[in-house]
């Protein structure tokens, strides 16, 4: 054996990922693949239509009479049996994880109908009655803070939840003093991640322990563990959360599952039986969480060359329908990084946090850092377009020196390591700049819309606890009790064959966690990586966890990955004596390397690693006295730089601090607005690289969501709180054809505060490339300010300006429905084998409509000219029970009748007007004419409005065949059913 302790290292070598073998043959095992017990129910979950209304009744009798229904869960049922959850901040309101007394956003579970498959579950879900006093609605957070919008949560008064200010330094003085003062006003869009996998949960209740056990594809953080304890009123040990061993996405977005786990506890302790529920793609579009939107304003004092003296933040939170852990973290969690990469030395900071009639927002991937550096980046920009500047000058002016790391930020961030003006000369040197600026010259000149943007962000990674408590006052967190770091835990084992196993609680969902502990252990015990061994799925019973625990805030490579490293290299300190007395040589002698253990004065003298390993198994009276078990070592790791906020409010909200420099060019369609880009360069500073190709995939995967998040994706509401963007059709997530290849840079400086050097580099680009888009879209098109998503209408909006005022307006017509519905319009014609009067009367008989109407479970005649209707019918993916209510008014016998109706029902409601008119057009046949307003709301506006306007032509189009048909002496049940529904407003 050769001994050479400058052999290549694992560490930073682009191994190929064990992960993969399972992943891309199908055999990972997801939630859903996993086997239960016999007596499994199957849950469906009923939702409000509705964004905001009281809740008069819940009518579940014909749901546990419907087959195979064991058991309907409802609000009482779980105000019964668990308590409020826990809230972000001291507050008069109660938080539970499904609908009691009001519901307050699209979407929100009403029931839960427990059955013996999903397909019945779901049947009888639609059987559940519930009667709403609809409330109006409010989803601005701006508007939501003013005098006349309608209060959410009576107990609390009004909609602001929590404000608090902080001052650091003296801004005023600083924008009294400066020469000038430049602000931007945003307003930064919901968006979310939409994973692959959406929530599961496997629920059961052990009546004899009182204890719940919960199989859920959540991600941590386990602070969640706590909350779910306290709602379901055990202690901690009786409540045992697992994960499966494969989960199918998340960044971030699958916290927001704990609601769900109280559901099905409560379910399971209900039914007596384990209870499941697997999300459907709708589900979790409308209802799972989102990111947050903000309105910001910042203000800069500036010099004449470009230098900021001082920002002053206005920020409101837009936190949903209720505050649920661990928010209001995204508004805090860059608390401390509110300069982002410059130094500023004052800052004032006034934050709000607001509830609308929005879903509750959680965790995403960039969490709070897309929403502090578009306005910061924005900033930038617009101070060099106000004075003048070149935007690479103010970036640089403004750069945290090279010499000053250490370096602490007016709020209280210690960035650790860095060099970023040399990483910014590297990027523009080796990304190809001035080519890039050269090609902008080239295409305007030739008449073509092209701009160039950069963006400047330090990522935040191994998020402080410490930081939630920033929304507290000082005297507050020093009544509560101090709370901050950022634990890891990690495990590694010997098995009596020497065979090594590492265990951390941390969940991947596609990261390679396997791969690069594997390598991280492997260096420390001289081992290939094949040879070890490493579980990441998580079991609260098992398992050594903290409440810090958990893969977020890109704190894997940083804090789960070195607390592998120490763990790993106190097992070797161990196995070091104990190899120094079977080779009797002294412990500074000997070196691990390639599966053996050895002198490094005589390389000869050697024994194999798993030999060493097992002798605390088969023989622990060998072992030194200063030994006293080699069979496994644990490390809780807290690095010491992360404290709680101090009595002045700063706070390091994050352990380490990686550095992006960003540039792109954009090339805009003049004539669609579409936005192409040409070429963009990502400089990154991630400390040490663990795994090349990894870094590289999180850098890409984090491209992609933030070109969505630029140019596609915005979770949008209607005024009424309706949600427009419950499928793929209309919530659009960017795909091969809209992300180009990046040119990705690094330039690297190891972290001192992380065992292994690393900082984290999966958030980066959801916070850099957002507003780098946006920069070189406004100097593209010289525009002041651009909002997010950058869609081709918004763009051509901008470039085309006002449009002007037609000299003969045509008439405006108001929607049928309350503002915010969306609206559907339409008109035709068809000819039916019939007299007028023949029609007529079939428009008028009760037996007729329902012969005619798909899916009618009976039409009722309440009088002559109004009618109820039972009816199922569906747009597109979503199916549901609806009652009708229609009335025939303005009757013009046998020429004319104008038809309104309002419905409700699973998939929303409804409410419009049509006008039909008769007209002979030769012997025994007759033109039926007509035209329809209607406005929908609720969960079948969700589908999509491309979908929605099509079904609506199609049906309606269907309904007066079916008619003709009929009148033909046919009847035709084909297809008919949302023809009057849509007819009259229903939503087809």
């Amino acid at each position: 054996m050769t001994i050479n302790p400058s052999a290549d290292r694992w560490v930073g070598r682009s191994v190929p990922r064990v992960e993969d073998a399972a992943l891309l043959t199908g055999r990972a095992r997801f939630i859903d693949d996993l086997p239960t017990a016999t007596n499994t129910l199957d849950a469906a979950i009923v939702r409000s239509p509705h964004a905001h209304a009281e809740i008069r009744r819940v009518d579940v009798d014909a749901a546990l009479a419907s087959e195979g229904v064991v058991a309907v869960v409802t609000g009482d049922d779980v105000k019964r049996l668990t308590r409020s959850m826990t809230v972000g901040v001291k507050a008069n309101v109660e938080c539970w994880p499904i609908a009691t007394d009001r519901v307050r956003y699209v979407g929100e579970p009403v029931a839960i109908v427990l059955a013996t498959d999903r397909y019945l579950a779901e049947d009888a879900a639609e059987r559940v009655g519930v009667d709403y006093d609809i409330l109006p609605a409010v989803v601005d957070p701006v508007a939501a803070l003013g005098d006349e919008a309608p209060v959410l949560h009576p107990s609390l008064g009004s909609n602001l939840i929590n404000e608090r200010r902080f001052s650091y330094g003296d801004p005023d003085n600083a924008f009294a003093a400066a020469p000038h003062r430049i602000g931007v006003d945003v307003a930064y869009p919901r968006n979310s991640c939409t994973p692959i996998e959406t929530y599961g949960v496997v629920a059961h209740y052990d009546p004899g322990e009182d204890a719940y056990e919960i199989l859920a594809n959540f991600q941590g953080p386990f602070s969640i563990h706590a909350v779910v304890a306290r709602a379901l009123k055990v202690p901690g040990n009786r409540m045992r959360l697992k994960t499966p061993p494969s989960s199918g996405g998340s960044y971030g977005i699958k916290q927001g599952v704990f609601p769900y786990m109280i559901l099905m506890g409560v379910a399971a302790r209900i039914a007596g039986r384990p209870v499941k529920w697997i999300e459907d793609r709708i589900e979790h579009l409308a209802a799972s969480v989102s990111a947050t939107n903000r309105a910001t304003k910042l203000e800069a004092a500036v010099e004449a060359d470009g230098r900021i003296t001082a920002l002053a933040w206005d920020q409101i939170e837009d936190c949903g329908a209720h505050l649920r852990a661990p928010e209001p973290a995204t508004l805090y969690r860059m608390h401390g990084n509110m300069t982002g990469a410059y130094a500023i030395a004052n800052v004032s900071i006034r934050n709000r946090i607001v509830l609308t009639n929005k879903t509750p927002t959680g965790l995403n991937r960039g969490f709070g850092g897309p929403q502090v550096y578009y306005p910061l980046e924005r900033l930038m920009q617009t101070i060099a377009r106000t004075l003048k500047l070149d935007p690479i000058e103010v970036i640089r002016r403004n750069l945290v020196p090279s010499d000053a790391f250490p370096y602490r930020t007016a709020t209280g961030a210690l960035l650790d390591s860095g060099d970023y003006g040399t990483a910014l000369d590297r990027a523009i040197a080796e990304g190809g700049y001035a080519a890039l600026v050269e090609r902008r010259k080239t295409a305007r000149a030739e008449g073509r819309v092209y701009g160039i943007g950069l963006a400047a962000a330090v990522e935040p990674s191994v998020s402080n606890m410490g930081y939630i408590t920033t929304v507290l006052t000082p005297e507050e967190r020093e009544k509560a009790g101090p709370k901050n770091g950022a634990q890891a835990t990690a495990t590694v084992a010997v098995d009596p064959l020497g065979s090594v196993t590492v265990k951390v609680a941390s969940v991947p969902q596609g990261q390679g966690h396997r791969t690069v502990l594997a390598q991280v252990v492997a260096d420390a015990l001289g081992l290939d990586p094949g040879s070890v061994s490493v579980i990441a799925d998580v079991d609260t019973g098992r398992d050594a966890w903290s409440i810090a625990s958990g893969n977020y805030s890109s704190r894997f490579a940083p804090a789960v990955a070195g607390a592998a490293k120490l763990a790993a290299d106190r097992l070797r300190e161990k196995l070091t004596h104990v190899a120094a007395g079977q080779l009797n040589t002294v412990p500074d002698d000997i070196a691990f390397e390639g599966g053996r253990i050895a002198s490094r004065a005589n390389p000869d003298n050697s024994v194999s690693f798993s030999r060493v390993a097992a002798a605390a198994h088969w023989a622990p009276g060998t072992l030194p006295k200063v030994v006293d078990q080699t069979i496994r070592e644990t490390v809780f790791w807290t690095p010491d730089e992360l404290a709680a906020p101090n009595a002045d409010d700063e706070i390091n909200s994050s352990l380490c601090h990686g550095f992006i420099f960003d540039f792109c060019g954009v090339e805009i369609d003049a004539s669609t607005g579409e936005t192409r880009i040409d070429r963009y360069v990502t400089m990154h500073d991630c400390g040490t690289i663990l795994h090349p190709a990894m870094v590289e995939g999180q850098v890409r995967g984090g491209f992609a969501h933030a070109v969505g998040a630029a140019l596609l994706e915005e979770y949008a509401y209607g005024a009424d709180g309706s949600f427009q963007s419950g499928t793929l059709a209309d919530y659009l997530i960017p795909t091969v054809m809209e992300v180009p290849e990046p040119v990705i840079l690094h330039h690297e400086t190891p972290s001192p505060f992380t065992p292994l050097g690393a900082k984290g580099v999966g958030e980066g680009n959801c916070m850099s490339t957002p507003v780098c888009i946006a920069n070189a879209v406004a100097d593209a098109i010289d525009a002041e300010s651009v909002t997010l998503p950058l869609t081709p209408s918004k763009i051509l909006g901008l470039i085309a300006g006002e449009e002007p005022q037609a000299k003969n307006p045509p008439r405006k017509i108001e929607p049928a429905g309350p503002s915010g519905q969306r609206k559907l319009t339409g008109e035709g014609a068809a000819e039916v084998a019939a007299t007028r009067e023949e029609v007529w009367k079939m428009l008028l008989d009760p037996q007729t409509l329902d012969a005619i109407i798909p899916g009618s479970h009976g039409v009722r005649r309440i009088s002559d000219t109004h009618f109820a209707a039972d009816v199922t019918l569906g747009v597109g993916p979503v199916k549901g029970r609806y009652k009708a209510d229609i009335e025939l008014f303005d009757l013009d016998e046998p020429n004319a009748v104008t038809l309104r109706g309002k419905t409700v029902g699973a998939l929303g409601f409804g409410e419009g007007e049509g006008r039909i008119t008769l007209t002979d057009v030769g012997s025994s046949r007759t033109r039926i004419a007509y035209t329809y307003e209607a406005g929908v709301g609720g969960k079948v506006a969700s589908v999509g409005g491309r979908l929605l306007d099509g079904a609506a032509r199609v049906v309606i189009g269907q309904f007066f065949k079916s008619l003709a048909n009929h009148a033909g002496g046919g009847v035709s049940r084909a297809g008919f059913l949302a023809r009057l529904k849509a007819l009259v407003g229903g939503g087809s």
